[in-house]
């Protein structure tokens, strides 16, 4: 079987070629929604007449919500909102890439539409101005379900020469990482770094400071633009917790979140308060953390490989063993924040802000509210 995919063996001299045409004043435009998944992303293009100045620019649209898990065919058109522009590093300038939201027929929140929740938990909390980091790990592998790079037959070298590495015995698929972050840069995503991961072919993305809404659209976006890229070379994009059995890391989303006066003098009191609230919701976490109830996460919270046990909750400073680290210089500094190392890689990051906002901010009256899977939350 064919390692990388023969679409990504195309000329791409000859796809330049057209590229370089040019359209008028016309503007393509392709919108991005998260499927019935709740975890994958699914996207089409139409032509405006020109270019659009702000979201508000960009009509409505519609789908057939019953090709991607979230309709039955008898009533299958869902609405498509407009929530968040960037630039298209793919079909360059003026083309736009538009991340949206998706209303079922009755314009009501589709069941993966967790942004139209936290939209509402972030409006009550805005003047505390709660900014999130999320690190998004992933993994490649080829179009054969092998690890890319990995030998055929057998194993690479166990763990240890891998994090943050440089050489073509220890890192790869380097070009994806560099493509990928020239993209982030040029569509207007907040993307923080990049740096090889523990397990050979897995990297890792940061994104952020975001405050509030922002952090979710951010990642979403990246995300997309790293499965295109990823298109592009011809090689597979797992966002799997532990894509790999065996004494092998798994892959995270780990979430570091400060409020305001965290940031600020003796703010370390503040996240004291916060992680101890964390714990004792520890379980609705963990359901809302992957897309499947925790389940995914199950196989990579093990208390291994730099985690914590799902059972569990415990903070530790400069711990990565623990569900909350708390960075050494914070601790020092007694202001900053902490990271959440529980998130699972294909966590949908509108949840889980969500779900850290509500727990630190809120009133406990106010909790499990907003993010019931089997109803919708207007």
């Amino acid at each position: 079987m064919e390692s990388v995919s023969l679409s990504s063996r195309l000329n791409k001299g000859v796809r330049q070629q057209y590229m370089n045409l040019p359209q008028g004043d016309r503007c393509q435009v392709t919108y991005v929604w998260i499927d019935g998944t709740g975890e994958g992303l699914r996207n089409k293009t139409r032509t405006l007449d020109q270019e659009p100045k702000t979201i508000q620019d960009i009509p409505e649209w519609n789908f057939d919500g019953s090709s991607t898990y979230q309709a039955e065919g008898s009533n299958s058109d869902m609405y498509l909102i407009p929530v968040a522009m960037f630039r298209d590093p793919f079909t360059l300038d003026p083309n736009k890439l538009v991340l949206c939201e998706v209303l079922k027929y009755n314009r009501l929140p589709a069941e993966t539409n967790h942004r139209a929740r936290c939209r509402k938990i972030m409006e009550q909390v805005k003047e505390q101005h709660i900014w999130f980091g999320m690190e998004q790990e992933y993994t490649l592998f080829g179009t054969d379900g092998h690890p890319f790079g990995w030998p055929k037959n057998g194993l690479p070298k166990p763990q240890g020469p891998y994090y943050c590495s440089v050489g073509s015995d220890n890192a790869y698929g380097r070009d994806v990482v560099e493509c990928h972050y020239k993209a982030c840069l040029y569509a207007g995503v907040n993307i923080y770094g990049t740096n090889a991961e523990v397990m050979p072919s897995q990297w890792e993305f940061q994104v952020g400071p975001c405050e509030g809404l922002d952090m979710g659209d951010h990642l979403w976006m990246a995300r997309f633009l790293l499965y295109r890229v990823c298109e592009d070379f011809g090689v597979v994009l797992t966002l799997d917790p532990k894509p790999m059995k065996g004494n092998w890391n798994g892959a995270g989303c780990h979430t570091n979140v400060s409020t305001q006066a965290m940031r600020e003098e003796g703010g370390l009191k503040l996240i004291e308060v916060a992680t101890e609230k964390l714990g004792h919701r520890h379980p609705q976490h963990i359901k809302l953390y992957d897309p499947n109830g925790g389940r995914d996460n199950q196989r990579r919270l093990t208390g291994h490989h730099e985690t914590s046990s799902i059972h569990d909750f415990s903070v530790g400073v400069a711990n990565r063993a623990a569900s909350i680290r708390i960075p050494r210089h914070v601790g020092q500094e007694k202001k900053g924040y902490f990271e959440d190392r529980r998130p699972a890689a294909n966590c949908d990051p509108y949840a889980v802000t969500m779900i850290m906002t509500e727990t630190m901010l809120l009133d406990p009256e106010e909790h499990d509210k907003v993010y019931d899977f089997e109803r919708d939350y207007v």
